[in-house]
């Protein structure tokens, strides 16, 4: 992803100068980074961001044993908004496919459909569990810091049920003509797990679509520190650290926000009523977190599935390809998939 600018009058066009001029121009910022997660964004004084590419852009190849035909939509074009789309080519006769609207994670300020390991996980997903997949590309903070992405999120959502309204759009007919609108889930991990939770919030008019909430690893925080924050050691290079999640809040909140906020620290009483699954994986710093969310959920009176996936960390489903993980990823197919055949 090539950075970006916050003020243009402050931009500098480094394409066509001289390596003597690009290294002054590193020298300059070298020493006025105000954020930085090292390999991932670093942030400059004058608002000029960067995002090294960590994890390869992909197109919507995929290999033809998956049976899934994958496309990408623009949503909104004035904003940026598009959508990768993954759909099973299988036959189910006259029954159409339940809808699954996926947001993906990076700390609301890193990350893309178009990764390789979100293509390559969502593509797996929607060809085992047989699921019409909708992969939002959403803003990015800081330029857009919340409730960019949850209006983003939205948005999405009532351009979907536009398209269900203009099924004789022959530029849609590929993907309009097996999806099932009136069984809608939305899906993320991490802050895009945060993403769903708080697009479900502002969609009460739709929600008698919306079957149900997939959260994978939801990224909350808070004030005051959980047990597994203070105490669970993290390897070298893991995907999310508790110095990491500080910066990404910084980055992503409104400005004189603290991690109390309920976009970070959420009010569960009003919470929706859908059912929803929260996926939790066990030397994740958030776990403890996420169990609390849960038992919330549940005395609020909320429908609420606890899977706890045991062994692996943070966003192990998209980034580890041991062979526990491997397996847990697997295990956590098969609860996604009973999941939405008991709510479909």
């Amino acid at each position: 992803m090539g950075a970006t600018t916050l003020d243009s009058t402050l931009s500098l066009q480094i394409n066509g100068q001289d390596q003597s001029q690009q290294q002054q121009l590193q020298q300059r910022r070298s020493v006025h980074v105000v954020e930085e997660i090292d390999g991932l964004i670093r942030v400059y004084i004058d608002g000029h961001v960067e995002r090294p590419q960590i994890v390869p852009y992909v197109t919507c190849s995929l290999a033809p044993e998956l049976q899934v035909t994958c496309r990408d939509m623009i949503i909104d074009k004035y904003t940026n908004i598009w959508a990768r789309f993954y759909v099973p080519n299988a036959s189910l006769g006259n029954k159409k496919l339940p809808l699954l609207v996926y947001f993906h994670g990076g700390g609301f300020c890193v990350g893309s459909p178009s990764w390789s390991c979100y293509h390559d996980f969502l593509a797996n997903l929607a060809s085992k569990i047989k699921c019409l997949i909708v992969s939002v590309s959403y803003r990015l903070a800081p330029e857009n810091p919340l409730p960019a992405a949850y209006d983003d999120g939205v948005k999405t959502l009532v351009w979907l049920k536009q398209q269900a309204f203009a099924a004789g759009n022959h530029d849609h007919k590929w993907w309009i003509n097996k999806c099932d609108f009136s069984r809608i889930f939305l899906a993320g991990d991490s802050a895009g797990a945060n993403i769903a939770y708080n697009v479900a919030l502002r969609v009460r008019p739709l929600m008698d679509i919306i079957k149900g909430l997939i959260l994978i690893q939801p990224f909350f925080g808070g004030e005051s520190r959980t047990h597994s924050e203070k105490c669970m050691v993290q390897p070298p290079g893991s995907a999310l650290t508790l110095a990491a999640s500080d910066t990404y809040w910084r980055l992503a909140l409104p400005a004189g926000a603290n991690r109390d906020h309920p976009w970070c620290n959420p009010v569960v009483k009003g919470a929706t009523e859908v059912p929803i699954m929260v996926c939790v994986a066990e030397m994740d710093i958030l776990k403890d977190r996420n169990m609390e969310f849960c038992g919330v959920l549940g005395r609020e009176g909320r429908k609420v599935e606890q899977v706890v996936c045991k062994g692996v960390g943070h966003a192990f489903q998209i980034l580890n390809k041991s062979p526990l993980s491997q397996t847990r990823l697997h295990e956590l197919i098969c609860h996604i998939n009973n999941f939405v055949s008991r709510y479909n």
